[in-house]
């Protein structure tokens, strides 16, 4: 799988602003087959910081309905990306 496909987005919420700027660590919408080494291997490739631990989430999709239609949202994984002590987040996420 290429790097590209692992990562797909940063997550920016009130939440991920916190832990950003509290415990180091960043939180991504990653492909929903993608490995906890994968992960690493991939942020590490990217943004050329050192990573110290990857936890993942699996979101399952909500059933939604438009009048009599009902639909399911896909399900999604998340990862929370912790970088080592003195490690500096990417930029490019510290304005998001």
């Amino acid at each position: 799988m290429k790097v590209t496909e692992v990562i797909r987005r940063p997550l920016v919420t009130e939440k991920t602003t916190l832990l950003r700027e509290s415990a180091n660590t960043v939180v991504f919408d990653v492909a929903l087959d993608a490995t906890k080494v994968e992960i690493r291997q991939a942020v590490e490739k990217l943004f050329g910081a050192k990573v110290s631990g990857v936890r993942t989430a699996i979101a399952h999709g909500k059933m939604k309905r438009q009048g009599r239609f009902v639909g399911r949202r896909n399900d999604w994984k998340k990862a929370y990306v912790r970088f080592r002590d003195g490690e500096t987040v990417p930029e490019f996420i510290e304005g998001a």
